[in-house]
């Protein structure tokens, strides 16, 4: 069962008590992401992830890693379009240990610009690393190709050339803006007591933040722009993108059932017939992002020049024939299976629970109990696949992206 309380700054708490554990996952939740963020900033909420590491008032970054080490914690951070997450995972007894070092990172960081300027070089190498992965690569360039030179389509690593411009100053100011009290959720599951709601209150709650948001871009997607990035690699790697649903659209559970036949797996329709029975890919996967107002379906394969066209057609002929005939009711109902037990599996982890809850309630989603997400996922029929499956596979909304040694992708799906 969740419980919801509010703190005296007005920070929303989501708790999930399971008393016969003995660890706690905490997570401090900010709606703030890359797509908040202007073109001079780019990088920056990524950037700010990084440098609430790099030491506090009180603390060293070594200090940090050692305080976590020593009572056997785990401490992460990631940042998304949307929001930035720190979240710890510790045994119940040390609960306050995670507090008091998640609270001391947000509210006294010391953001010092000897440290900022190692950062920058840090990031850079990861800039680098992406650079180098085409196949991450390939998704920066998706993600433009759709949404364009506006904050949902630029990287959220940031560029080289905007990190630079980030200086201390501006650092504050934007987490002074950004990091307000009606933007931020603490969210925990695991083993704990009432006590834990007073520690939320003396680390958290006594901290006074803005409480007005800042204002969201709108997010339009763009329909058949195709971006390529040739490099001299081996390999191409390929996404074709449609217009997906958005993070408050409830046919995600119809979504998933479709994609658990079509293209998320081992025995989906793409891994069977394009690498397990040709064998002209390593890679082939489908796979569905929701965001606020927007969302996009991507399939993304990895395959040799020489394959792209077969390849190519080989997706095709699957999209054109789920189309045209759907699923049967007896692939609905396997499908339906699979995505009960692998969300009964995730759910037996404290910190899946505590990112489900967290990213929920931040998101202004329902929060489902495990009982309730099982008779969403029962629900599912043949009439809502359908209708997904037209919805998302609209072949007017297509765009595709390459990183590989080719020129173009202009013309490559021939869709009903």
């Amino acid at each position: 069962m969740y419980r919801y309380r509010t703190l005296k700054n007005g920070i929303k708490v989501v708790s999930e008590k399971i008393s016969y554990l003995k660890s706690v996952s905490i997570g401090v939740w900010i709606g703030n992401g890359s797509r908040y963020e202007s073109a001079e900033v780019n990088g920056v909420s990524h950037f700010i992830e990084h440098m609430l590491f790099k030491g506090t008032e009180t603390r060293s970054a070594a200090k940090i890693a050692e305080e976590m080490d020593a009572i056997g914690g785990q401490i992460d951070a990631f940042t998304s379009r949307e929001y930035t997450c720190f979240c710890t995972k510790t045994l119940d007894y040390r609960a306050e240990t995670a507090l008091d070092i998640l609270s001391d990172m947000l509210f006294r960081p010391r953001l010092a610009g000897e440290d900022m300027a190692l950062e920058r070089q840090v990031i850079g190498e990861e800039i680098r690393m992406y650079e180098d992965s085409p196949e991450d690569l390939v998704y920066d360039l998706s993600s433009y190709a759709i949404w364009g030179d506006t904050p949902m389509g630029r990287p959220i690593l940031g560029t080289y050339e905007s990190l630079e411009k980030i200086t201390p100053e501006i650092m504050r100011d934007y987490m002074q803006s950004h990091y307000t009290s009606s933007n931020t959720i603490i969210s925990v599951a695991g083993n704990f007591d009432d006590g834990l709601f007073d520690l939320l209150e003396k680390y958290f709650g006594s901290h006074a933040l803005a409480k007005k948001n800042p204002p969201m871009p709108d997010a339009k997607y763009l329909c058949g722009h195709n971006i390529v990035r040739r490099k001299d690699i081996e390999q191409v790697q390929l996404v074709a993108s449609f217009k997906g649903i958005d993070v408050m659209d409830e046919s995600v559970y119809s979504l998933l059932v479709f994609n658990n036949v079509f293209g998320s797996g081992m025995s989906s329709r793409l891994f069977q017939k394009i690498r397990e029975e040709r064998g002209l890919v390593y890679s082939i996967s489908a796979g569905h992002s929701a965001y606020i107002g927007t969302g996009a379906f991507d399939i993304s394969a990895g395959m040799s020049v020489k394959n792209l066209g077969e390849v190519a057609k080989l997706i095709s002929e699957e999209i054109n024939i789920i189309k045209r005939c759907k699923l049967t009711g007896d692939e609905i109902n396997t499908a339906k299976e699979q995505l009960k037990g692998n969300y009964i599996l995730s759910s037996e982890s404290t910190s899946a629970r505590m990112q489900g809850a967290g990213r929920s309630l931040l998101l202004g989603k329902p929060i489902y109990t495990q009982e309730e997400t099982l008779k969403c996922i029962d629900e599912v029929n043949e009439d809502s696949v359908s209708e997904i499956i037209d919805r998302v596979l609209d072949s007017s909304t297509l765009s595709v992206s390459a990183v590989g040694p080719l020129n173009s992708v202009e013309n490559m799906f021939s869709l009903s």
